[in-house]
């Protein structure tokens, strides 16, 4: 599965910078294909972030990157009130 998100990940961001590029630099364009243009590019860009982050979030869950310095629920609250005496 993680094959597929990182082909849909590339063709997306493939699409933003063709189609960004078109909507930015295109002369002699009528103003609907310019819209169609922007509105291509943004679909490209929240593809491209929705995949990227997936391609992440799977390769921390098998091991494959070191996960992500997050902390437990109790840790924060530990931080929190230790933050709140410090006052």
């Amino acid at each position: 599965m993680n094959k597929a998100i990182a082909i849909i990940n590339v063709i997306a961001w493939a699409g933003f910078w063709a189609f960004g590029f078109l909507a930015l630099t295109a002369e002699g364009y009528t103003e609907a294909q310019l819209v169609t243009a922007a509105l291509l590019a943004a679909s490209g860009l929240i593809t491209g972030i929705i995949a990227y982050l997936r391609l992440v979030r799977g390769s921390e869950r098998s091991g494959y990157a070191r996960p992500s310095a997050r902390m437990t629920r109790a840790q924060r609250d530990a931080a929190q009130a230790q933050w709140g005496r410090a006052e």
